[in-house]
């Protein structure tokens, strides 16, 4: 059934916009202001305070300039922080460039890999279609910077700084994109003319050297060995020589990712309570760290984020950002504008019908740093983001507990930290979410 915008239809909106009370004064306000700024309800002020009865020490933030590397961050803020703390340092910084090379690397041989997987499927195919709309990004999950680490190892951000293309990606994706792009028609046409494993396999080994040289081109070559060395706030000189990455990770770094899981928070009708999840879709590095989600009810998530702040760890958490930000201030809040009032329109959506419309999105990781407890329950948390000192409370956010409930998706905590009934449910098989899944 169609229908047409008509004349008379246009006259209708026309009177019923008259019939609003206040609408020129409205108008001239949210032209002048906009949304946000009309819409903002003053009470957020007292309600995130950023005072905390749990506050961690973790120093300056880190500043992921303009890129989408969140996840990356996010997870070296949580390593970051331990190294500070058992070695004295602050505000230490390990290097992202260094991981961000790999992944690019491991990002285009797993696309070939799916290229090669459905060679023989049209291109109006759902999944062909969906890879080939992102082929290489820098996005990502905390179960792709970990297989990157457990491949990689790590180094310090002296031994492998960032470069004009690492915090500006947008040139590097358009290019590399077009590149992969043009190899998978290569790939399909060579699978279309019945060529052998070895010639396809040559082919693809030929275009992952291609993309190696142009990500050396723009991030520089992955450093192989470096010294490390630095001044303790003691003012003691440390020097540690002829480290290689791996062996600066082993060395320096004791957690055990393996010990840790993603917990999410999902009310859809399509995933159920208790169960555990994959995206093989999002295993970035072939072979490796594979991404396991376990869903379980939301005051789960919260009460396992508290008692990891509690024993003093930061946690790696995905979030839906832009939903209720006020972003020079730092504020998170649900109850931060009221957009409904402002126009006189039901503007709410529940928590799975957002996920299930695409209005929510896991669109951004952060850190949890610490939370205000009152009566054992949390009122606000602090946020460590990564978008510089100049914005929020030196580059800290205050999250209402309400913004928690709503947008907040997944955190990674200690497998031993959940009952041993949850623990049992990671033995599960687990079901797999398709690659457009709203947890992706």
């Amino acid at each position: 059934m169609t229908q047409e915008i008509t004349h008379q239809n246009l006259i209708k909106m026309q009177a019923d916009l008259k019939n609003v009370a206040q609408s020129n004064t409205l108008r001239n306000a949210v032209m002048t202001n906009g949304i946000n700024a009309v819409s903002q309800r003053p009470e957020a002020a007292v309600t995130l305070d950023p005072t905390y009865s749990i506050d961690l020490p973790t120093g300056d933030v880190t500043f992921q300039k303009k890129s989408g590397r969140c996840w990356l961050f996010a997870t070296l803020n949580t390593l970051r922080h331990d190294f500070e703390q058992k070695y004295n340092v602050k505000n230490f910084e390990l290097s992202q460039n260094y991981l961000s090379f790999w992944d690019r690397i491991e990002k285009a041989n797993l696309f070939y890999e799916k290229i090669l997987a459905t060679a023989t499927k049209p291109l109006t195919d759902r999944e062909v279609a969906f890879t080939l709309t992102g082929p290489d990004f820098d996005g990502g999950q905390w179960d792709n910077a970990v297989a990157l680490i457990q491949k990689y190892g790590l180094v310090p951000k002296t031994a492998m700084p960032e470069t004009y293309n690492s915090e500006l990606t947008t040139e590097f994706n358009s290019t590399l994109n077009l590149k992969l792009r043009t190899d998978a028609i290569q790939l399909r046409q060579l699978v279309a003319d019945g060529a052998d494993a070895a010639t396809i396999a040559q082919t693809r080994t030929a275009f992952l050297s291609e993309v190696y040289r142009l990500s050396v081109y723009a991030f520089g070559t992955p450093v192989e060995t470096f010294d490390f060395e630095y001044r303790d706030d003691d003012k003691s000189y440390h020097l540690d020589q002829a480290l290689t990455p791996m062996t600066f990770y082993q060395k320096y770094f004791d957690r055990n990712f393996d010990d840790y899981i993603t917990v999410v928070s999902s009310p859809q009708s399509s995933k159920q309570y208790q169960q555990l999840y994959s995206l093989e879709s999002q295993n970035t590095v072939v072979e490796g760290h594979p991404m396991r989600l376990l869903n379980l009810a939301p005051n789960r998530l919260k009460e396992l984020a508290i008692e990891a702040l509690q024993n003093k760890e930061t946690i790696w958490f995905g979030n839906d950002v832009l939903a209720d930000l006020d972003r020079p201030k730092g504020w998170l809040d649900r109850n931060l504008y009221d957009y409904s009032s402002l126009f006189d329109i039901d503007l709410t959506m529940p928590k799975d019908q957002r996920l299930d419309y695409r209005q929510g999105v896991v669109s951004h990781a952060m850190t949890l740093t610490g939370v205000n407890l009152v009566e054992g329950q949390p009122t606000k948390w602090k946020v460590e983001n990564t978008w510089s000192d100049k914005v929020g409370t030196k580059g800290y956010f205050s999250m209402s507990d309400a913004w928690f409930d709503d947008y907040v998706y997944e955190v990674v905590v200690k497998k031993a930290s959940l009952t041993t009934e949850e623990q049992a449910l990671l033995n599960q098989n687990p079901v797999a979410l398709a690659p457009w899944d709203a947890l992706q």
